[in-house]
């Protein structure tokens, strides 16, 4: 079976950081790939809050997670801690892919990168929904410039 291949950006908008905790250790010793899950859910959550939002209120719409794509690059442990830079890329009509790369803080070793492909929702009725212009707007004012 031929691996994954995901190249990432040149820079990212935003970054978080999280402890690997012991609950999120296999019995391999290492970060367990459910877990990677958790933490990349986590940042994201943190990503929107970031911008001012909760996932189930952004400019009246809520977002569901429709695909994830992780590729892991070297393991992590109990005790380390992750920095997980995020950049939303490829718009849509209904949504975008949110890029993601893990890394340790102490030694800059990449341990996972991906993508988490986010459509916005209707909260009542559930039906995928336009990208809100103000959510976009919002996102462009938060890009830094050069």
């Amino acid at each position: 079976m031929a691996r994954l291949q995901f190249e990432l950006p040149d820079h990212f908008l935003f970054s978080t950081e999280m402890q690997i905790y012991i609950s999120h250790v296999n019995q391999g010793g290492h970060l367990d790939n459910a877990q990677l899950l958790t933490l990349v859910s986590e940042a994201r959550v943190r990503f929107f809050q970031w911008l001012g939002y909760r996932e189930a209120g952004v400019e009246g719409l809520s977002i569901v997670v429709g695909d994830i794509v992780a590729q892991y690059k070297s393991e992590g442990f109990h005790g380390e801690t992750m920095c997980v830079e995020m950049l939303p890329q490829d718009f849509n009509r209904y949504g975008f892919d949110l890029v993601f790369r893990m890394t340790d803080r102490a030694s800059g070793r990449e341990v996972a990168r991906g993508k988490i492909g986010v459509v916005f929702v209707g909260k009542q009725d559930k039906k995928v929904a336009l990208v809100p212009e103000a959510f976009r707007a919002r996102l462009a004012a938060a890009v830094p410039t050069a």
